[in-house]
């Protein structure tokens, strides 16, 4: 019974009030707000990734830098991971120190934050696709396949489609399963 009267008190207390101003009154919906933004999300066009810091592939490729030195859990699982600030300072805690990227670079890691890089490729929840890097790199499909020449990129960038037949045409030609189960869930 105690409950129920203080229920009721704070009932009729919050009769009448405003919501605080940081509550939203606006509904929650998976909806787009424009028909541009939907039809982009239909056929998987994305904005452009606009990274912290303009990331010089092409550089450490050039010192023979390997995309798994920096991608290092691609050869492990599912997912190639975006390097963490710590493994930019394995190299940058000695190498180039003095140069502005790089100065920027050690002021995450004195903050002990997380460089906020932007991911560039990514299928869609909606695709229902598993993917997964480390069969494709047992397999020897060179990075560049579905990446892209970093050689000649300065900042990583979308150049290749990653779409259905895209992944099936790359599977018949190196005679790898197009079951449907292979790919999707």
């Amino acid at each position: 019974m105690r409950w129920f009267v203080v229920g009721c008190a704070l009932s009729v207390a919050a009769c009448g009030a405003q919501p605080p101003a940081s509550v939203s009154s606006a509904v929650f919906t998976p909806a787009h707000r424009t028909a541009g933004e939907a039809l982009s999300h239909f056929f998987n066009r994305r904005p452009e990734a606009r990274q912290p810091i303009p990331f010089p592939h092409k550089v450490h490729l050039a010192k023979k830098a390997v995309c798994t030195d920096c991608h290092e859990t691609v050869e492990r699982g599912p997912v190639a991971g975006i390097p963490s600030v710590k493994t930019c300072m394995i190299c940058h805690s000695q190498i180039a120190t003095d140069k502005p990227l790089i100065k920027e670079v050690t002021a995450y890691s004195e903050k002990g934050v997380e460089i906020p890089w932007q991911r560039v490729y990514g299928f869609t929840h909606e695709s229902h696709v598993r993917f997964n890097h480390a069969p494709h790199i047992r397999a020897n499909v060179d990075c560049a396949t579905c990446h892209g020449d970093l050689n000649n990129q300065t900042v990583a960038e979308r150049v290749v489609d990653h779409n259905m037949g895209f992944c099936v045409t790359c599977h018949t030609q190196k005679k790898a399963s197009n079951d449907c189960l292979t790919c999707h869930y």
